[in-house]
Formats: C-alpha cells, structure tokens, sequence
C-alpha cells in the first residue's frame, strides 16, 4: 500500500500568502488544506487531522495562541507559527503555547517549506538509539521506544520536539552542549534562532524539575549552553 501524503493545514488571513505556501508544499509532495480565521482553521483541523499546522498568530475571530491550545489539547499535532516582525516575546509566546517552530514574517517560502519537512521528518522518524532503551533517573523515567516520559508514575505531557530534546539529553548525561549543537542534534538544523531551544529547555524545567527556577536536572552551563545532570543518581 502506497504510503499517503503528508497533510499539512496552513492557516493565514492573507490569501496571497497562503497560496504561496500552498504552492511550495503541493510541489513538495504534501497534501494541503486552507483556512483564513480560527473558527475555520479549528473546523477544518476536526475535519482534515492534519499531520502540521502552519498558524499565523494573529487571525480573526481567534488567534493563533488560542488555536495552538485548542489544537494541541486533543492531538499531538505538529505546528509551525507564523510570527510578524520578528518580536521575541511573540516567538516565545508561540513556542510556550506548544508550536514546535516559528517563522518570522516576511519569509523565504522555500525557507519555509524546509522547515515543514523537517518538522515532519522528526514527527515520522524520530531518532532513535540501535537498541530501545529505558532511561531512570530517581522519578523520572524515558522509554524511548514507547516515547513516554513519566515522574512520580505520572506521564508527561511532551510535544514532538520536547521529547526529543529530552531523550537526547538523558542520553548523554553530564556532556555540555552549545545551543547551536542542540539545535543540530534534535531539530538536525544548521540554522535556526536558538531562542528556540532556550524555550524548549525552559518548558522541559516546568515539567521534570521540582523547582523549575533552580534546576537541578537541566542545569545551565554559563558561557557555553546546558547540561543534564542526574537527579537520582547516573541516568541508565
């Protein structure tokens, strides 16, 4: 059986850049659908079951933020966001709400459609080690088969990326890593804004340290990036 096309919502109010991106991802081989307004981008999410959604983050009648959370409350879906004039407190607004990347605008729309692939290539084919493994460091625990993380028994909730930056961290526990070398290991770009991994890190502190102001699991490397240092002893 033919395996289907990747499907990919972009949702914009500007139809001109809609179309653009929909014209880059058709000749990429993706099956794309088109909404103008969060009421609609949410109708056609329930309808479509997009495997990445392209969300602008200021829309009519709901904003991206808005959708992002509505999206990613019933589905661990992919999202990229769209954010104007390139202002930081929108790109970590974006990526705290969940979106897995952003793109400021104006953008390149190849640059764009790099992006989704990407996106979509870690979303199928995450990377894993040879041999499954179980990673337990005191409560928390990292199957990366199964891709559960848990502490204290109770399951985190991770998106696609913050897995992987997990994984990879506990991995290679002790090593201290630039912010472009994360950006290169997990999301596998040679470019990006490393604000992006920043906001990862800062979301993973939420969910696995005690005290997310004075982490002890991810622990900043001053000058150089960060490091995972076991809780509970040598992770394994």
């Amino acid at each position: 059986m033919t395996e289907r096309p990747a499907r990919v919502l972009v949702v914009d109010d500007d139809p001109t850049v809609s179309d653009v991106v929909a014209r880059y991802l058709h000749r990429d081989g993706l099956d794309v659908r088109l909404a103008a307004d969060g009421p609609g981008a949410l109708r056609e999410f329930a309808d479509y079951r997009p495997d990445l959604v392209v969300l602008d983050l200021m829309l009519p009648g709901l904003d991206g933020i808005e959708v992002c959370r509505r999206m990613r409350a019933g589905a661990d879906v992919a999202v990229i966001m769209l954010t104007a004039l390139g202002e930081e407190s929108d790109r970590v607004l974006g990526l705290a709400t969940g979106a897995d990347d952003y793109v400021t605008k104006p953008f390149s729309p190849r640059e764009l459609a790099l992006r989704v692939q990407s996106v979509l290539r870690r979303s199928y084919r995450p990377v894993e080690p040879a041999q499954p493994e179980v990673f337990r460091d005191g409560e928390l625990v990292v199957d990366t088969a199964a891709r559960i993380a848990t502490l204290a028994g109770q399951r985190l909730n991770l998106t696609v990326r913050e897995f992987d930056l997990l994984a990879f961290l506990v991995r290679n526990p002790g090593t201290a890593y630039r912010r472009e070398e994360l950006l290169a290991q997990v999301w596998g770009w040679t470019f990006g804004d490393h604000s992006t991994v920043t906001v990862h890190v800062r979301r993973l502190r939420e969910k696995v340290e005690r005290d997310p102001a004075q982490p002890h699991r991810i622990v900043t490397v001053w000058g150089v990036g960060y490091r995972y240092q076991p809780d509970g002893g040598e992770a394994r």
